[in-house]
């Protein structure tokens, strides 16, 4: 709040220096209702099967209807004169809704469990994944449930938001992040499918199941894909905040990443579940050793997001919704760069 305070006053500043005085004392009383607003708070929507993961080391905000996009200045303050409405519209955009914090969530090889399941993670680590990426045709699919999902506008990564931190521009979301960790596998000597299709968009209901008929389709045509990442934005938040996760990796300013597992708690069907999760440890092991504050602790939770189709099968959350374009994709070209040696030792090798 103190610094929504702060950018408050600056924002009368410039309401004075652009407008005659009695235009200034409409504006500031205009700027003062929308601060007083609030505006969006949700941080993300969860509903059952069909939803941003809930594995959340911070408390994550209270399930929500998606909001509304808010009237833009020039629809709803009508009553100031075209100039000062410019104005005011330049000063709201530059105030942001939230309040954005930095944290760093310790990982290492831990779980966060949210099942009853009891996990050794040292026997999983000893028996590694049992499934081997094929000799020839596509190994890995990169898909995104969500592929609406967006971060904090910075610098020039600016966009025209559909929702809260979401929009349909592939240059912008989450499918910007699924380009950038293609290129970098594919780059290291591994055969990629990224599917860029949007599944959140413009319904958000029903996405897991629009993608999950995708993968199937998939897996029919390419049977021998061993590994499927669906690749996701996480939502960090509540009460007017937003976390931002950071690894603290030197020379790099990156989010954090978080792997997923699903399991057959909820009731659904997912006998592959422990082959999952085995896979997340692997990769958990490979990539913090390289990189030892980029991942979060394995998330093992009841619903299942479609990883029952395929024994490779993992969601990979790469930063929040607080973070940066430029964060996420530093983290990601991270991840790549420690997961692609691993991912490639379980290839077989064509004869």
């Amino acid at each position: 709040m103190s610094r929504r305070l702060a950018l408050l006053g600056m924002a009368v500043v410039l309401l004075y220096l652009g407008t005659e005085a009695g235009a200034f004392s409409r504006a500031e009383a205009v700027l003062r209702e929308r601060l007083e607003e609030g505006r969006m708070r949700n941080v993300t929507v969860t509903a059952a099967d069909d939803a941003v993961p809930a594995s959340r080391p911070i408390a994550a905000a209270a399930p929500s209807p998606e909001p509304a996009v808010p009237p833009s200045p020039e629809t709803q303050d009508l009553r100031l004169p075209a100039a000062e409405r410019q104005v005011l519209r330049q000063v709201l955009e530059s105030v942001p809704d939230e309040e954005i914090r930095e944290t760093t969530i310790p990982g290492g090889m831990r779980i966060k469990n949210e099942t009853h399941y009891q996990v050794d993670v040292s026997q999983l680590l000893r028996e590694g994944p049992e499934l081997r990426l094929p000799a020839e045709g596509p190994q890995i699919l990169i898909i995104h449930t969500h592929g609406s999902e967006a971060y904090t506008p910075s610098g020039l990564d600016r966009y025209e938001a559909n929702d809260s931190s979401r929009t349909a521009d592939t240059q912008y979301n989450i499918i910007r992040v699924g380009d950038e960790l293609a290129d970098k596998l594919s780059a290291a000597g591994l055969r990629v499918l990224h599917d860029r299709e949007i599944y959140d968009y413009p319904s958000y209901t029903g996405s897991y199941t629009r993608s999950g008929q995708a993968v199937e389709e998939y897996l029919r045509e390419y049977p021998d894909i061993a590994v499927v990442l669906d690749v996701h934005r996480d939502a960090l938040g509540s009460d007017g905040v937003v976390y931002k996760t950071m690894a603290e990796e030197d020379g790099t300013v990156a989010s954090q990443i978080m792997l997923l597992a699903g399991s057959d708690e909820s009731g659904l069907e997912h006998p592959n579940w422990r082959s999952n999760l085995a896979l997340a440890l692997y990769l958990q092991e490979a990539v913090g050793r390289r990189h030892p504050s980029l991942m979060r602790p394995v998330a093992l939770v009841p619903q299942r997001y479609n990883q029952h189709l395929t024994p490779g099968s993992l969601i990979l959350e790469v930063g929040s919704s607080g973070n940066t374009l430029q964060e996420a994709l530093a983290a990601i070209r991270l991840f790549a760069d420690a997961a692609a040696p691993a991912l490639l030792a379980l290839a077989d090798r064509a004869e």
